[in-house]
């Protein structure tokens, strides 16, 4: 059988995170190596404090590194100015978080597409229109978000991360703030925009059941990367999770 050789969309070379300096130094990251592959969908997890969230915002280029590089397809991240990283992220990353950061005065629509507004770009149409069927908001464009519930707020960001067709997307616990129901609708939407538009997600969760949508989930402890999985289910990622903070409640890893 074959096996298919994907493109790298993001990697991590030898990449060191410390803040602060002699008893008061917190080593975030510990010489990270890894590789994300284009068209798929990466979770990344770990212990509370284990670097997870740290890892994305070098990733995404919203925090920098004390040593080692960082790219983004062929971008090297970590050599960028300001208005280069402006660039980047305006460009080739999506951004989905847990608190859905829509601006309140702004309808679902305009919300969507603000990203490509501030760019001064048009929305490709077709594209457009396939994202908003896919997050099923079609009668829900003229809405605030206060007239939305939290699944269909979390809907809204997620098609104003794909609008704009980005590299990779990056997803900081997007189904933290939602119920079950709600949840497994933005998950669902997240893994078919990977396998029907090959779109790039890495998510950063501590959820065993949002990480069960991934193809494959990376595990940090104390700064270092210490194992991997493909294709998880939700008791394999509980298992690992479990076997790296024997101490966690099994809803609190």
């Amino acid at each position: 059988m074959t096996s298919v050789v994907r493109s790298v969309a993001a990697r991590a070379s030898d990449v060191w995170k410390v803040y602060g300096q002699g008893e008061a130094q917190v080593i975030a990251l510990r010489g990270i190596n890894v590789e994300l592959a284009q068209g798929q969908f990466t979770a990344i997890m770990g212990p509370s404090g284990s670097g997870k969230s740290t890892l994305m915002h070098c990733l995404a280029g919203l925090d920098t590194v004390t040593r080692g590089d960082l790219f983004v397809g062929d971008t090297q991240v970590n050599k960028l100015s300001d208005s280069g990283l402006t660039k980047l992220r305006r460009d080739k990353i999506g951004f989905i978080f847990q608190q859905f950061n829509l601006l309140p005065t702004l309808t679902a629509e305009e919300n969507i597409l603000l990203p490509l507004s501030i760019a001064g770009r048009k929305p490709d149409q077709v594209w457009y229109d396939t994202v908003i069927k896919t997050v099923g908001l079609e009668d829900r464009l003229k809405h605030k978000p206060t007239e939305l519930s939290g699944g269909q707020q979390q809907r809204v960001a997620c098609a104003r991360a794909l609008v704009s067709r980005p590299d990779v997307i990056f997803a900081d616990e997007p189904t933290g703030n939602l119920d079950s129901r709600s949840g497994a609708e933005v998950l669902n939407f997240l893994r078919n925009s990977v396998r029907d538009f090959g779109q790039t997600i890495v998510m950063v969760t501590h959820d065993p059941t949002a990480a069960s949508y991934a193809d494959r989930v990376i595990f940090l402890a104390d700064g270092q990367i210490v194992d991997e999985l493909l294709e998880p289910t939700v008791d394999q990622v509980h298992d690992k999770l479990k076997s790296l903070d024997p101490h966690a409640h099994s809803g609190d890893v």
